[in-house]
This record gives structure tokens, C-alpha cells and sequence, in this order.
């Protein structure tokens, strides 16, 4: 079967867009009506006339697509596409965590499951998340939730008093700084791009930590000729479009046998899942109301602030 003209086909039939994150496979971004990072690829399907959002990602993207438009069937092509960040931050769990930490305000990433969401007061995303601190007053207290490593990373940019919840994606922090550095050493022209979620000895040798959607506008931006790329390799086959005439080198895990620098949820998701899930438009991201509303408040919130502030 030709799956691609069959998506194409049923994606007209039932007036659905498809959203595909940048750590997909090529052949799933380039049949997706959007590319991108989670949350702004949302913001898209919220925006469009379409009845249905296919979301060729993690759980907790598809669960924010719904929360972003609740009115709309979502679907995810497959339910165990989960996400290790966003489980290694369980509700009951940080519920008492908060609670060991009262007074402070709860600014959790856009990577968390609905009921974290639904905890926080605040939600931000990795390209805005430095810029979201800042704008609450000097003196506030923070907590920040899950990942420990871009907690941190903008605790030192902000100098602010925030406590971090001890959570982390297994991706970014198979990266080392050794198996890079091996790398750089033989191909000492290319720069280090790295994403705020790994390490802080990986952070230290980059030549640029952003975002996913930061890293791709560097490379375009960039006159370098050669990158080391330190996040998901998903995104290179996005940089290669831009950039054919550029080399980008998929950054190495620590253990070279683990081929741990791929997302294995993410690769969950495949042609023939998404042509399935559009027939039987199932499975379905069904989130109960009252959850909904909660969840919903703190992404108003950040959206709110990143008008303020021009983002």
C-alpha cells in the first residue's frame, strides 16, 4: 500500500492537519502539514479550520494540542509514544514536592503530562523559559519542574532562587562530553550546538545551546560550513533541507552501542500508524473537563507574558 498517498488522501476526506515534531523521521516530516517543537506546533493546528489534529508525536504534545483546542478530535497514532522526561515527574509526587516548598510560583516546561500542568501556575518552553523568570520580580521564589538540567541552566542565566525538580530526558543526557569531544577532535572545523537539557559539562563546550527550533535557526544563520549536533537527531533532517550544502554530525551517547541519541517514543510513530489512526480516527486524546480548564490556565498565563514581552 501506498501509505503517503492514502494520509493524503483520507487527510482531505476528514479536513485533518497533520503535525509532525522535528525528532520524527524524515519520511513523517515531510508529509506533515506543519514541522516543528511541540507546543508552537499546537498554537498552528488551534489556528487552522481543521476538524481533526493528527499529532505525530509524544502523549504529552498531543495531550496539549487538545488542551489548546478542546473542540477538536486529536489523535495520537500510537498511545505508547510516551516521553521520559514527562514521566519522571509523577502528579502525586510533585503535588507533595510543592508542598515541601511552599510560596514559591511553579513554572513547569511545556514537556510535562496534563496533571503536572494542571499543578503549575506557569508553563514555559525551552526557547522562552530563560525569558519567563525574568519577567516576574526580582525576588520570587520558583519552583521548576521536570528537568533538572534545563532548571538549572536557567538558574545560572537568571541568578534567580529557583528549586528543581530532579527529572531528566534519557536522550539528552546520554550525550557526554568525552564521546563530543572525540568528534570535535576530528572534525576541529565544526561548532558544538547543544540543547539546554543536557548536561552541564556538555553546555560548557558548546559553541551555541538553544532550543530545538534555536539550534535550526543557527545553522541557517551560522557561515560555519560543519556542526556537531547535541539533541535529538530528528531535527538534522530538517537542517539538511535548509542547509544542503552544510555537514551536520549527529552527536554521539555516551555508550556508542545504546543508540540512545534517538528518542525511541518518538520513533514509535510510523506511516502506516498515522494512515491507520486517520481511517479509524483513533486513538483519541480525551482529557476530563475540569482537568482541561486547570491545565489550561498556566499555558494562558505564559502565552499572556510572551505577548508582553514580544515573543
Amino acid at each position: 500500500m501506498d501509505f503517503i498517498k492514502e494520509i493524503q488522501k483520507l487527510r482531505s476526506e476528514k479536513n485533518a492537519v497533520i503535525l509532525a515534531h522535528y525528532y520524527q523521521t524524515g519520511d513523517i516530516q515531510d508529509i506533515a502539514d506543519f514541522v516543528g517543537d511541540s507546543l508552537a506546533l499546537s498554537q498552528k493546528a488551534a489556528s487552522t479550520p481543521a476538524e481533526i489534529i493528527l499529532f505525530a508525536g509524544v502523549k504529552f504534545m498531543a495531550e496539549t494540542a487538545k488542551l489548546l483546542s478542546p473542540r477538536k478530535k486529536v489523535l495520537l497514532p500510537d498511545m505508547n509514544a510516551g516521553c521520559s522526561l514527562a514521566d519522571s515527574c509523577r502528579d502525586d509526587d510533585f503535588r507533595a514536592f510543592i508542598e515541601e516548598n511552599p510560596g514559591r510560583t511553579v513554572i513547569s516546561y511545556v514537556n510535562t503530562n496534563t496533571g503536572i500542568k494542571a499543578l503549575s501556575d506557569i508553563i514555559c518552553t525551552s526557547s522562552n523559559a530563560v525569558q519567563i523568570v525574568e519577567s516576574l520580580p526580582a525576588g520570587e521564589k520558583i519552583i521548576f519542574a521536570p528537568d533538572r538540567n534545563l532548571g538549572n541552566y536557567i538558574a545560572s542565566k537568571t541568578g534567580r532562587d529557583i528549586v528543581v525538580w530532579n527529572g531528566a530526558c534519557h536522550v539528552h543526557e546520554e550525550f557526554s562530553i568525552e564521546a563530543i569531544l572525540g568528534i570535535r577532535k576530528l572534525n576541529p572545523d565544526a561548532r558544538i550546538i547543544v540543547h539546554p537539557e543536557c548536561e552541564l559539562p556538555v553546555r560548557m563546550i558548546a559553541d551555541f545551546t538553544g532550543s530545538t527550533a534555536a539550534l535550526l535557526n543557527f545553522t541557517r544563520k551560522d557561515p560555519s560550513m560543519k556542526f556537531i549536533v547535541a539533541t535529538e537527531p530528528g531535527v538534522i533532517h530538517q537542517m539538511k533541507k535548509e542547509n544542503p550544502e552544510k555537514t551536520f554530525i549527529p552527536a554521539p551517547p555516551r555508550d556508542s552501542t545504546c543508540g540512545c541519541s534517538e528518542c525511541n517514543f518518538m520513533k514509535l510513530i510510523t506511516l502506516e500508524k498515522i494512515y491507520s489512526c486517520l481511517l479509524n480516527e483513533e486513538p483519541e486524546i480525551n482529557i476530563d473537563q475540569d482537568l482541561l480548564v486547570k491545565a489550561q490556565k498556566p499555558i494562558l498565563r505564559m502565552m499572556e507574558i510572551s505577548e508582553k514581552l514580544g515573543l
